[in-house]
């Protein structure tokens, strides 16, 4: 697959961010496009069908035809809606009903990119691998990838068919994956799509103490939006704004530009709802990092407070 650097993400429009203003959200995929973005990343879990429901939607004839071809949609599987949230569920006939669903939420005959959401540790994973390989001959899905799978993980399904890419988050406040993932992955010819490289907004510039999350929002109930590791990372945040300051860019494109400065990982997926902050995730990519940035800003990052992002269980609501 070839693809833009910068990947529209679309969890932001399944609801757990918060309320979802369709115009708005059309009118940054419409910039998407035109500033060609041709990568758009969702999932059945997003919404359980509105997020890739309105995908579809705000993308139009270019899912159809002749035009279908400059396009490469990715979606994930392997959740299913409980009480309170979702549980992880890698079964063969759940995926086969979540590839299913997706294909008829997105209107298409085909899934460029097919993802394993999160590992499930239920599911022995050559059951979930030949699962998947049967949707590959069919023609439902064209590539495999995963989301979430360590390097332990990604080997023991690679022994049943190939995978082709992962989506890990990676930022600056969140870099495990440093020490085996991503050298196995480039050891291993994976594409890197890296979910999450501002932070979930923390590298926006635009969180403050005061910042209040509305009740339906998953960071209202996220450790790294509240303390200790709120202040902290606030101050991080600041001192890294310097850098891009010196830089002539917004402490957002400085992060992600740092993402994709590791020569493991290839795409930065970027979701908004906000046409300008498309536009500014676009400009990014052409930001080069020398060694004096790079040393800075490892420098500052080493003073970061980890605090886990979103996972299944913990996005619970009772």
């Amino acid at each position: 697959m070839e693809v833009s650097p910068i990947c529209f993400g679309t969890w932001q429009l399944g609801g757990e961010w918060g309320a979802v203003d369709r115009e708005r959200a059309t009118a940054a995929i419409g910039a998407a496009r035109e500033l060609g973005i041709d990568f758009f990343d969702t999932a059945q879990a997003y919404g359980f069908g509105r997020s890739e429901r309105l995908l579809a939607e705000a993308l139009g004839d270019e899912l159809r035809g002749s035009a279908r071809d400059a396009l490469t949609i990715a979606t994930k599987g392997g959740l299913r809606p409980v009480d309170g949230g979702v549980e992880r569920d890698c079964s063969p006939d759940f995926l086969r009903a979540g590839c299913e669903a997706s294909l008829d939420a997105l209107g298409i005959d085909r899934i460029d990119l097919y993802q394993l959401h999160w590992p499930d540790p239920a599911t022995p994973l050559a059951e979930t691998g030949a699962a998947l390989a049967a949707l590959r001959d069919e023609g439902l899905i064209a590539h495999v990838g995963v989301s979430n799978f360590d390097a332990e993980q990604l080997a023991e399904l690679s022994q049943t068919i190939p995978v082709e890419t992962l989506q890990p988050p990676y930022h600056l406040f969140e870099r495990e994956i440093e020490d085996s993932t991503l050298p196995w992955c480039r050891d291993h010819d994976v594409g890197v799509l890296a979910y999450g490289p501002l932070a979930h907004g923390m590298l926006t510039g635009a969180i403050e103490r005061a910042t209040e999350f509305a009740a339906d929002d998953w960071r209202s109930q996220s450790p790294m939006f509240s303390e200790p590791a709120l202040t902290g990372n606030l101050a991080i945040v600041r001192q890294l704004a310097r850098v891009a300051d010196d830089l002539g860019v917004t402490v957002a494109q400085l992060a992600i530009a740092w993402v994709l400065d590791n020569p493991a990982v290839q795409v930065a997926i970027v979701g908004s709802r906000n046409a300008e902050h498309i536009a500014a995730a676009v400009a990014a990519t052409e930001l080069t990092l020398d060694a004096a940035a790079r040393e800075r800003i490892e420098e500052i990052a080493a003073g970061a407070i980890g605090a886990p992002g979103p996972s299944p269980e913990g996005n619970r609501r009772e």
